[in-house]
């Protein structure tokens, strides 16, 4: 899990996937796939991938066992690739 995550995704100025511009107010989310602060778009086309479940699912599992080693969410790190947020 990685300890900088917050910053990635709550400073994120631009997607790191089609590298739009984003505002504080727009609205981003980790990927699934390389835990990169993402745009909406790029979520929804994301989702739209053939190995998107599978991937899905592994994040959550290997999170889970992340978590419960450590016994904290700090916050809640594995909504963050379910869950958007703003700056």
């Amino acid at each position: 899990m990685a300890t900088d995550w917050k910053e990635k995704i709550m400073c994120a100025l631009e997607c790191q996937r089609c590298r739009k511009a984003l505002k504080p107010a727009d609205e981003r989310i980790l990927s699934c796939y390389d835990h990169e602060a993402i745009c909406m778009e790029c979520k929804k086309e994301e989702e739209k991938r053939p190995d998107y479940e599978k991937v899905s699912q592994k994040m959550i599992e290997q999170c889970s066992i992340d978590l419960e080693m450590k016994q904290s969410d700090p916050g809640a790190y594995c909504y963050c690739h379910f869950y958007p947020y703003k700056c």
